[in-house]
């Protein structure tokens, strides 16, 4: 199951209902400081009952004393059936509880005598008949006598010991059910719609959310040793083992010290019967745990950067741990802030991860930032605005001015475009750059193509992905200034959403006359000669498909951004001649020189 749309009305300054998508993988929330941004957040973890945020009478809109908050959740990428118990599978829309979408709609409204303890609607196409409407409200008993009302053919009822069966029966007995849109009260359901209300609840995806503020609070114990708390969770695991050995640590105690003052009664009987042995406090279960790095200094010295790192994914792991054990069928991480305390190098790290992380089929991430390096890493499909008005926070999106404002409020900017440029070769990262460099000027110098990059005034343009907010920044530019530009991607062929979505922006910029070309193997690390490391034959293996970046940084112990740097410059013209041939059924081919070629007709 996975969270597509939500909904805000009074909560906070949220004074107006604010609607707004949630993106398949991950969405960013950006906007000035006290824009309502953290407020999603909450909201959302309010809505999933997670432990970190507990509503309090302040989050209702100060403006309407007697309003009632109200957050919507719409879900898509449900399961086909769902079982209410052994015997009686079912699914969603035969019962009518989806929308006219075919989703899950779930609204929760809160009062201030009761935050704990929401009201909770499902809000689908239901039918209105009258007498065909409240079947979820009747038990199996109820549902035969409604069946024996309307004369309804019982015969045609496979299992009669399913409330599902006698529902579905009685609907398609009657002529016309006036399909609507209705707010079902699940606290009405009776039966074993009762039981499917609980399931509905176990499919939601468990919400785990990370706050920027986590670590300010000199009370939160993992604010001053980040792993702390895993000591704390361990205990809690095993409290009842504990429990079980304190008293057996009690009872031999008390032993001990009954047989000392049985001794003490052969010297001194009158002293021995003034004393009686007890425990002032419970045992203490303390542990000293820390991690070390390798110049012996604990984690919990470092800086507050490499604490907060640590936090966070300590967190994630937790998140993880979680969905394991609660059977949660996906989860939703919320991380605000993730850039605080970070260096930027670690910056444009989280986001990476978080971009990998949202792309599993059972996660989604949803963060806040205001950070140009990470929201021009973002995929503008999932960016929002939050911004502020007269009435109340809005939330924008989905449209080229929005992401203008995006660019602007962020300050994200393209690389600067080389004075005298006549065409522009937009690339993910400084690693295409050397790769493409230098293979161009070896292929010249052996005469296989005709000009290097330079040469012919081809500026190598840094843009982090097809798809995302500085991508999208930078070819406004080329399009404003009129400047020809081509792409360049890795084809991802491990990464399925990555590989799908390089070779659908490959196909529209063909489409549009653009030069854009994704590589036949996995990344540009994957056409690096294995003898250039110089490491034994047969210690690492490179095909078109493995992960070589990973592969190469683990075996030769250096960064993963420093593979192409260090080793594709090694290559002579014979290793990347032999590394770029393939051949295509007909004719042996050469990869990067035909790439190259086709790029550099761009003037």
């Amino acid at each position: 199951m996975r969270l597509k749309e939500v909904t805000i009305h009074n909560f906070r300054g949220y004074s107006n209902s604010t609607s707004f998508p949630i993106d398949h993988c991950l969405t960013g929330f950006v906007g000035k400081n006290d824009n309502g941004k953290s407020s999603i957040l909450e909201a959302l973890a309010v809505f999933f009952n997670s432990d970190s945020i507990a509503l309090d009478k302040d989050d209702f809109f100060i403006g309407q004393p007697n309003c009632l908050i109200e957050i919507t959740c719409t879900f898509d990428n449900l399961p086909e059936e769902v079982v209410i118990d052994e015997t009686n599978p079912t699914s969603l829309g035969d019962e009518h509880l989806l929308n006219a979408y075919g989703e899950l709609k779930i609204k929760k409204l809160y009062k201030r005598t009761q935050l704990k303890a929401p009201s909770v609607f499902i809000i689908s196409q239901h039918p209105t008949t009258e007498k065909f409407n409240d079947l979820h409200k009747l038990d199996l008993k109820s549902l035969k006598a409604r069946a024996a009302e309307f004369e309804v053919n019982i015969d045609a009822i496979v299992d009669k010991r399913r409330s599902a069966s006698w529902r579905s029966a009685i609907w398609q007995h009657c002529e016309d059910l006036k399909i609507q849109d209705v707010e079902l009260d699940i606290s009405e359901f009776a039966g074993d719609s009762k039981k499917l209300q609980e399931k509905i609840q176990a499919l939601l995806p468990l919400f785990e959310i990370f706050k920027v503020d986590r670590e300010n609070r000199d009370s939160d114990p993992v604010a001053k040793s980040p792993l702390q708390e895993a000591v704390d969770l361990a205990k809690k695991e095993f409290a009842d083992r504990i429990s079980q050995l304190e008293q057996e640590i009690k009872d031999r105690v008390i032993e001990r010290a009954n047989l000392t003052i049985e001794k003490l009664k052969e010297m001194d009987d009158s002293l021995a019967q003034a004393l009686t042995p007890k425990f002032k406090s419970p045992p203490k279960w303390t542990f000293d745990f820390s991690i070390d790095g390798d110049d012996g200094v604990p984690i919990n010295k470092r800086g507050s950067g490499v604490k907060r790192l640590i936090l966070l994914n300590f967190f994630r792991a937790e998140a993880e741990r979680k969905v394991a054990n609660q059977n949660a069928p996906s989860v939703i991480y919320a991380f605000e802030e993730p850039e605080t305390s970070q260096h930027p190098n670690y910056q444009e790290m989280l986001i990476a991860a978080f971009i990998k992380l949202g792309q599993k089929d059972n996660c989604q991430v949803i963060l806040t930032t205001h950070v140009p390096a990470l929201g021009a890493m973002l995929p503008i499909d999932g960016l929002r605005l939050v911004g502020k008005t007269e009435h109340g926070p809005l939330v924008e999106y989905g449209n080229d001015n929005i992401i203008e404002q995006i660019a602007k409020t962020l300050g994200v900017l393209p690389d600067p475009i080389p004075k005298g440029a006549k065409a522009l070769l937009l690339v993910e990262g400084p690693s295409d750059v050397v790769f493409l460099n230098h293979s161009a000027n070896l292929l010249k110098q052996h005469g296989f193509i005709t000009n290097t990059f330079s040469e012919k005034g081809i500026a190598l343009v840094i843009m982090g992905g097809c798809g995302t907010l500085k991508h999208w920044r930078t070819k406004k530019i080329a399009e404003q200034f009129e400047i020809p530009y081509g792409v360049f991607l890795d084809s991802d062929l491990t990464n399925p959403v990555n590989f799908r979505v390089n070779a659908e922006h490959i196909t529209e910029l063909r489409a549009e006359g653009k030069k854009a070309h994704v590589t036949r193997k996995n990344e540009i690390e994957n056409y690096i000669n294995v003898t250039v490391l110089g490491l034994p034959s047969g210690t690492i293996i490179i095909s078109d498909t493995s992960d070589a970046k990973k592969d190469i940084a683990k075996a030769m112990r250096v960064r993963e951004t420093e593979v192409t740097e260090r080793y594709w410059t090694q290559m002579t013209i014979n290793q990347i001649r032999e590394s770029e041939k393939y051949n295509d059924g007909t004719n042996e081919r050469y990869e990067i020189t035909e790439i190259i070629s086709d790029f550099l007709t761009m003037v």
